[in-house]
């Protein structure tokens, strides 16, 4: 028998060929979000990739917060970050960590290099630190600070540790290269004087460490072997490797960058969903309109989707887009087999069987799920009065239109063929009630094979209806003129990216749902209990994806 070829991605041909030749003897990776907002369906990518490699290669997986700003930093995030994390089903067991745990290393890895010459103080303002830089085609130029000594260095480094200086009066920077080609090795800032109160630390520090200084500090000390992060860090990597050199770990992890999920036509920008949240515009972070993780899931998205999603969108060094139906896809490819076809009526019209005995009710058994019968079956009570679709109904119908409307037949769900005697019209020409008659013989599972019908609808026993709230979402931003306005940057907003219908009737079967249960509604959708706003006498649903599909899978 042949062997299986398994293909690789070059992440993974990496690391197997570290480990053969013997740069490491084991696999560490960790996802290092900073808790300054919600994960995004991008971060999915990157904590199903680091979480993934870990459990491939029988390593270690590291939760870590880089939380090195805390102008920015909440709690608020911190928790949702991990409630995220775990419900798409990465475990870093005992292994969460936090930046600012390694606060004291940092500021001794500091004091290291100014010993060695590699860093000094500098007196030079932001905006004169960026002039000083130069440019992609003119090298910088150094500051009049940078040949300080060792002792001075180390004095005015300490007066900054002691809060002597006001914020931005001094900087810490590495000493590099004022020629080097590539601007991040320019003497970049690695410390900087700020008086602000730490959601961890409290008010011990007033300088904080910059991120490309913090973060290599970050991975070396917890033993990382691959930091596997997105390309626009492939810049940074050279002074990723210069500070754990310098500062001589023994340890030292390898950067490894691959390209970034881009999703079309959604938003995903921090600064544009807290400005939405902010305006009122989207009811939180979690609205099931945006891309958020938490967002994700109250709409009703499961974890084996997105892993689904995640793993079709593959892994590559070439930046590329992801047409946002294939998401969909994929949560209509994971529920369908799962989830029971419920009977639910949207826009409800009154139904009323005049030759069914008044005061009847029979309980069908009605299948759960007609492609998988492991689903088993469920009863639904059926009577004398019904809900059904408005649209289910014309008293004038068009050619090809095979449901009620006089004198036509058609079956309802699971029950009896039913026949349109008469309608009632309110006031203004709305239809309000369709009279019908049925035919006993005609029960469903019965064997009646006397004539067929063309249509099928269905329906809920208006007695025992719940009524519901539904919301149906449609993209927030406008798909025809894109995300972004090109002449001020602002959101091109869909303004009918959420529609609310507030008499809605679904059958009893729902009294027990509970909040991100996901049902399909038959004819129209799947949908989710809002974990929000849904209570058990006011039930609320959420359409997760509609029943048809615009993505086509790649031949």
């Amino acid at each position: 028998m042949e062997n299986e070829v398994v293909s690789k991605n070059f992440i993974e041909q990496e690391i197997d060929k570290d480990l053969a030749e013997g740069v490491y003897d084991h696999v560490c990776t960790r996802f290092p979000p900073e808790p300054n907002g919600y994960l995004h369906i991008g971060h999915a990518k990157s904590i199903l990739l680091n979480y993934g490699l870990s459990k491939k290669y029988n390593g270690t997986f590291h939760m870590r917060f880089d939380d090195t700003n805390p102008t920015k930093e909440r709690m608020e995030f911190v928790d949702s970050i991990k409630e995220d994390i775990q419900w798409l089903g990465a475990d870093w067991k005992d292994h969460l960590y936090f930046a600012s745990d390694y606060f004291d290393t940092m500021y001794e890895c500091a004091l290291k290099l100014i010993r060695k010459g590699k860093a000094y103080v500098c007196d030079l303002s932001a905006e004169q630190i960026r002039e000083y830089r130069g440019t992609l085609t003119e090298p910088g130029k150094e500051s009049p600070y940078r040949n300080r000594s060792v002792e001075e260095n180390l004095e005015l480094f300490q007066n900054m540790r002691d809060g002597k200086y006001q914020d931005g009066e001094k900087v810490l920077r590495a000493k590099i290269d004022m020629a080097s080609p590539n601007i991040n090795m320019r003497d970049p800032v690695i410390y900087r004087v700020a008086r602000m109160t730490h959601h961890n630390t409290g008010d011990k520090w007033c300088i904080y460490p910059m991120y490309d200084f913090a973060h290599p500090i970050e991975d070396a000390v917890e033993g990382i072997t691959h930091s596997i992060c997105t390309l626009e860090f492939e810049d940074h990597r050279p002074l990723y490797d210069w500070v754990v050199q310098e500062c001589e770990f023994e340890n030292r992890p390898r950067q490894i960058e691959f390209a970034k999920l881009y999703l079309t036509n959604v938003v995903t920008g921090k600064r544009y969903i807290k400005k939405l949240v902010e305006d009122g515009i989207v009811d939180g972070w979690d609205d099931p309109r945006l891309v958020s993780i938490a967002a994700l899931r109250r709409r009703g998205f499961t974890p084996e989707s997105i892993q689904m999603f995640i793993e079709m969108c593959g892994v590559s060094k070439a930046q590329s887009s992801v047409d946002y139906a294939m998401l969909e896809y994929c949560i209509r490819e994971d529920l369908k087999l799962k989830k029971s076809r419920m009977m639910a009526v949207l826009d409800p019209i009154k139904l009323v069987i005049d030759n069914y005995p008044e005061g009847q009710v029979e309980y069908l058994d009605v299948p759960n799920n007609l492609e998988n019968e492991e689903l088993g079956t469920r009863k639904v009570p059926f009577g004398r009065e019904l809900y059904i679709e408005r649209e289910d109904f014309m008293e004038v119908p068009p050619k090809k239109y095979f449901r009620l409307f006089p004198d036509n037949e058609v079956r309802l769900m699971s029950a009896y063929f039913v026949k349109c005697t008469s309608f009632e019209k309110d006031a203004e020409g709305n239809i309000t009630t369709v009279h019908c008659t049925y035919d006993p013989e005609t029960k469903s599972g019965s064997g009646f094979t006397g004539r067929k019908v063309k249509g099928t609808i269905h329906w809920v026993y208006a007695p025992t209806a719940h009524r519901a709230e539904v919301r149906l979402y449609e993209n927030l931003v406008d798909e025809e003129k894109g995300v972004y306005n090109k002449e001020d940057g602002s959101l091109n907003l869909n303004p009918n990216s959420l529609t609310i219908l507030k008499d809605c009737y679904v059958e009893p079967s729902f009294e027990n749902a509970k909040a991100y249960d996901s049902f399909q509604f038959v004819r129209n959708g799947y949908f989710c209990i809002d974990a929000k706003d849904s209570k058990p006498e006011a039930l609320v649903f959420n359409r997760i994806v509609s029943l048809k599909s615009s993505f086509k899978l790649p031949k």
